[in-house]
């Protein structure tokens, strides 16, 4: 069975993933058409072909290996002009990438090419994918956390504790010289449910904690609900140090990566677990945060490259945070559908990695680096700058961007991002990032 549940989470990212994909690429065929270029192909995958369909002028299909998609506009690039014989290699790379974006431009439809469109439009169809990829995200993030909801202490008492016992104590057993907690002087049971505190109503567990720890010594009074019927204690906060926790009652570390520990009121209670639906602006948020923490990961990816081959050859252990191959996300997606824990918490896990995928999707394709979405924008910005540069001093229009000029440049990304992968698909194979560990 867990076997099985293992496949499960697999299978799950994988069609999670070809869907994020043929969006990404839905992205740009769609302002494409709309704008007038001629689309020849839209294809999930690279390698040999496993199935396609023509419909009108494009052909839909898929390819062996799902690593990406793409489709195929016409003249990414102004047609070439007759040349002699190309010397050099990158003269024939250049030469090389001209021919075959002519191939692209058919016969009867020189006007319907990518490079003539406005440079507004140019933009549009290069951010479209990406854009798909963050709304994808965005719909995700806020399925999660507003409709299931993030997991956290809510009003209903769990535990309570009998004795004060000291923070970082290795033993939860009472001695005869340890006080009664405030919470067991005071009769609170569990399964009571937490009303208000001080007059203040609550809706979660952590906003009663907040109460209570800003009233050492003060006496308060708690509203529960117990047996149907609503019930008034007086509680007195006692002064202790204890760890300051989060809103998931995660302990909250400093710089050094300690729990911090401060002398707060405490009463000695523990709150039931349980999912807490959120506002509808958490989901907006969370994609921002997201974005963030991916975009720091890509300005120090080279840097992050290092430490995986370093951790690669001495057996060290990666960081969690670290970039994934796919086949070090399907190993996580499995992990977390075959572990022992209830059906909603490891559907929410995977359910967040598929978001995180999908952030990453849209981040990645912003580098303005060719062959990256980010790399066309730039192009056609670099374009239009040019074009206004003209006409503030009323010279002729300049010619469209040779963007094939850039393939030099374009062959020494795709080596390295090749050459990325590949670091990272044999570090996902030989030295995996594990939430086991």
């Amino acid at each position: 069975m867990e076997i099985l549940l293992y496949l499960g989470g697999i299978l799950f990212m994988l069609i999670g993933l070809g869907l994020s994909i043929g969006l990404h690429e839905v992205g740009h065929l769609v302002p494409a058409k709309l704008f007038g270029v001629r689309v020849g192909q839209y294809m999930i995958g690279f390698g040999p072909r496993l199935w396609s369909k023509r419909i009108g002028e494009t052909e839909y299909g898929f390819k062996m290996l799902p690593l990406g998609g793409f489709i195929s506009m016409s003249g990414m690039y102004p047609a070439s002009k007759n040349a002699g014989p190309a010397r050099g290699i990158f003269r024939s790379l250049i030469q090389d990438a001209r021919s075959a974006n002519d191939e692209t431009i058919a016969e009867g439809a020189e006007d319907r090419v990518f490079y003539k469109l406005p440079v507004w439009q140019r933009v549009v169809v290069m951010l479209g994918g990406p854009f798909m990829n963050l709304i994808l995200a965005l719909i995700i993030f806020t399925v999660l956390v507003s409709g299931i909801g993030v997991q956290q202490g809510t009003t209903t008492i769990a535990s309570v504790t009998e004795c004060v016992v000291p923070a970082g104590s290795q033993t939860t057993e009472c001695s005869a010289e340890e006080p009664a907690s405030p919470a067991a002087e005071a009769g609170i049971k569990p399964s009571d449910v937490i009303v208000s505190i001080d007059g203040q109503p609550v809706s979660t567990f952590a906003e009663a904690t907040a109460i209570v720890q800003k009233a050492p010594g003060r006496t308060l009074e708690m509203v529960v609900r117990r047996d149907g019927a609503e019930k008034t204690l007086r509680i007195t906060p006692i002064a202790a140090e204890r760890k300051i926790t989060d809103a998931s009652g995660q302990p909250i570390l400093d710089e050094a990566g300690d729990p911090v520990v401060k002398t707060v009121g405490y009463v000695g209670m523990g709150a039931q677990m349980g999912y807490v639906q959120q506002p509808l602006t958490a989901g907006p948020q969370m994609t921002a945060d997201t974005v963030s923490r991916v975009g720091s990961l890509i300005v120090t990816l080279p840097v992050r490259m290092w430490d995986i081959g370093v951790s690669l050859v001495t057996g060290g252990e990666r960081d969690p945070n670290g970039p994934l191959s796919v086949v070090g996300v399907g190993r996580l997606a499995g992990e977390v559908a075959a572990t022992d824990a209830p059906v909603l918490n490891r559907f929410a896990v995977l359910l967040g990695l598929l978001g995180s995928l999908n952030v990453a999707l849209f981040v990645f394709n912003l580098v303005p680096l060719l062959p990256l979405d980010g790399g066309h924008v730039v192009v056609a910005l670099w374009e239009g700058i040019k074009r206004v540069w003209a006409k503030l001093f009323r010279r002729p229009p300049p010619a469209p961007v040779d963007a094939t000029r850039l393939v030099p440049l374009t062959v020494v990304v795709a080596v390295l991002l090749i050459g990325m992968g590949a670091l990272l698909l044999v570090a996902d194979l030989f030295n995996p990032i594990s939430i086991l560990q």
